[in-house]
């Protein structure tokens, strides 16, 4: 297999994660996002939207981090990312999207490059924009991983999974732009949890071959 990714790429952090929690090989593909090598035709051609992760698996090439993630669960299925049952399944991905859907996209390297370049904001401005979106969504979880029952180490149960492999990479993004997160002990404990773990820490951005 082969990941197209970056060291700071968030999506790419939750594939590296996966990969190695299921104990699978990869190669690294380095796409330098911020030297804009995501532009290049070479890789233009692997994916149209120009965007990472990309994971090519026997030849075929697999976009998005998420369906990525439940590919894996499906040719990989041990150990699982989602749990079983249909109703904890839900509430899973749910914990995954509010991350993944909610604050991600907003805080996009892209997003943020149009808000500096395109539309003129200011380097405080964009600071405030992407705390924002950060604090709206773990407001969010937060109330509900410290009050739903099915959190227990990590945020179902006392297996990591999906929910977690989405968390610990925006944990990481809002530490590097330095916000505070003292409102969230439920989610410090958890992100704390996990980086115990040798595939979460393994999959660092501080430990990635491209990291600068």
């Amino acid at each position: 297999m082969k990941l197209y990714g970056y060291f700071r790429s968030s999506a790419s952090y939750r594939v590296r994660i996966a990969l190695n929690m299921k104990a699978l090989a990869y190669e690294q593909v380095s796409i330098h996002l911020a030297k804009g090598r995501q532009y290049d035709a070479q890789f233009a051609a692997i994916n149209p939207q120009n965007l990472v992760p990309v994971l090519e698996h026997e030849g075929r090439m697999l976009f998005q981090s998420l369906p990525i993630l439940q590919f894996l669960d499906e040719v990989y299925p041990s150990p699982a990312l989602l749990p079983k049952d249909s109703y904890e399944r839900n509430r899973v991905r749910s914990l995954g999207l509010i991350i993944a859907a909610e604050i991600h996209p907003l805080n996009n390297v892209r997003v943020l490059n149009y808000l500096t370049g395109t539309l003129g904001v200011s380097g405080e401005q964009k600071q405030s924009w992407y705390q924002h979106w950060v604090l709206t969504g773990f407001t969010a979880l937060e109330k509900r991983l410290a009050t739903e029952t099915q959190t227990g180490r990590f945020c179902h149960g006392d297996q990591p999974g999906f929910a977690d492999v989405c968390l610990v990479p925006q944990v990481a993004n809002a530490n590097r732009y330095k916000i505070d997160l003292t409102a969230f002990p439920t989610i410090r404990r958890i992100n704390d949890e996990c980086l115990k773990l040798e595939p979460f820490r393994k999959a660092m951005p501080e430990n990635q071959p491209d990291a600068e």
